[in-house]
C-alpha cells in the first residue's frame, strides 16, 4: 500500500507541473496586459514611460515567458504565492480567506448528494416499479439535466425574493453567526448538490439492482435475515465501489459548479476570486487558485482508490 501511496504522488506531481504549465501559457495568450488594470487605477497619464518600465520589473513582466515560469514554480516551493496586481494583496492571503468557503461548501454539498443520493438509489431499486422508484427517478433525472446557475436564479426569486425565506446572497462565517451561515448557504449548497444528487441515485439503483440478483442475496433473504440487515451489510456494502468511484468524480464537478454558483450568490469563495481575477487579467491568482483546486482533485482521487481496499478486502494494491 505505502509503495502504491508513493507512485500515485509521484505521477500527481507530474499531473500538477502539466497543468501549471498549461494554464501558465494558455493565460499568456489571452489578449490583454495585466498591469493595464494597474496603470488605469493610477491614471495612466500620470504615469512615465521609466514608471511602466519600474512596474513591469516589479511584477516579473519583463523577463522571457520561460523564466517567468520558472520563477513563479520556484516562489511557489518556498511558500511566495506572489501578489496580486488587482488587489495589491499577498495571493497566499487571499486564498487564505476564500479556500476555506469553498471546502466547507463543497463538503457540505457532498455529505448532502451522498446522504440523498444513496438513499433514494436504494430506496428505488428495493421498490423497483412501484411508486418510490417512479419518484426517485424523476427527481435523478431533473437533477442531472437542470443547470446548476438555472436553479441558483430560480431558489434567489422564490425563497429570497417573494417569500423571503433565506438571503438571496451573501456569505456569514458560522464563527460569526451559524445562524445566519446556515440559512445563506441552504440555496448554494442545493444548487451544487443537485447535480451529484441525480448521479449518485441512478449509480446506487443501478448497483443495487445488480447485487440483488447475486446468489449470497438470495442466500441471505432464505436464512430469514431481516431486511435491514441485508440491505446494508450485505446490498448496500457490496455496491459502495462504483459509487465511492462516483463521489470522486462528483468533487470535481462540485468545485468547477462554485465557479458559477459563488458568482450568482456573491460568495467570497475560491470560484469568485477566480472569475474576478481571470476579467481582469490577474495571472497569478488564476494560476495558483488552478493548481491548488488540481491538488485538492488529486488528492481526492487518491483517496478514493485507498478507500477501495478499506472497503472490499479483496482489492490488493501491488
Amino acid at each position: 500500500m505505502a509503495g502504491y501511496i508513493v507512485r500515485r504522488l509521484i505521477i500527481g506531481l507530474i499531473v500538477l507541473i502539466v497543468v501549471s504549465m498549461l494554464v501558465f501559457i494558455v493565460l499568456r495568450e489571452l489578449p490583454g496586459d495585466p498591469l493595464f488594470l494597474y496603470i488605469a487605477d493610477n491614471r495612466y497619464s500620470s504615469l512615465t514611460p521609466e514608471d511602466i518600465h519600474d512596474l513591469r520589473v516589479q511584477f516579473g513582466l519583463d523577463r522571457s515567458l520561460p523564466v517567468q515560469y520558472v520563477d513563479w514554480l520556484n516562489r511557489l516551493v518556498h511558500g511566495d504565492f506572489g501578489t496580486s496586481v488587482l488587489y495589491r494583496n499577498s495571493v497566499a492571503d487571499l486564498i487564505k480567506g476564500a479556500l476555506p468557503i469553498t471546502v466547507s461548501l463543497s463538503l457540505l454539498a457532498m455529505l448532502v448528494s451522498a446522504i440523498i443520493g444513496i438513499v433514494l438509489g436504494a430506496l428505488s431499486a428495493l421498490r423497483r416499479g412501484k411508486w418510490p422508484d417512479t419518484v426517485a427517478t424523476m427527481l435523478a433525472n431533473i437533477g442531472i439535466t437542470a443547470p446548476g446557475f438555472w436553479v441558483a436564479i430560480i431558489l434567489m426569486f422564490i425563497f429570497g425574493l417573494k417569500l423571503r425565506w433565506l438571503p438571496p446572497f451573501g456569505y456569514t462565517s458560522p464563527f460569526t453567526d451559524f445562524g445566519m451561515f446556515t440559512r445563506q448557504a441552504i440555496m448554494p449548497i442545493i444548487c451544487l448538490a443537485i447535480f451529484p444528487i441525480g448521479a449518485l441515485t441512478r449509480q446506487t439503483r443501478s448497483g443495487m439492482l445488480e447485487v440483488m440478483r447475486q446468489d449470497y442475496i438470495r442466500t441471505a433473504w432464505s436464512k430469514g435475515l431481516k431486511e435491514q440487515v441485508i440491505v446494508i451489510r450485505h446490498m448496500l456494502k457490496n455496491a459502495l465501489i462504483p459509487i465511492i468511484t462516483l463521489l470522486g468524480m462528483q468533487l470535481r464537478q462540485v468545485f468547477s459548479g462554485a465557479v458559477i454558483i459563488e458568482t450568482v450568490f456573491n460568495i467570497p469563495g475560491m470560484g469568485r476570486l477566480s472569475v474576478d481575477a481571470l476579467f481582469s487579467r490577474d495571472f497569478i491568482i488564476v494560476q495558483d487558485v488552478v493548481l491548488i483546486i488540481s491538488a485538492i482533485v488529486i488528492l481526492s482521487n487518491l483517496f478514493v482508490d485507498v478507500a477501495y481496499g478499506i472497503i472490499d478486502p479483496r482489492i490488493r494494491y501491488g
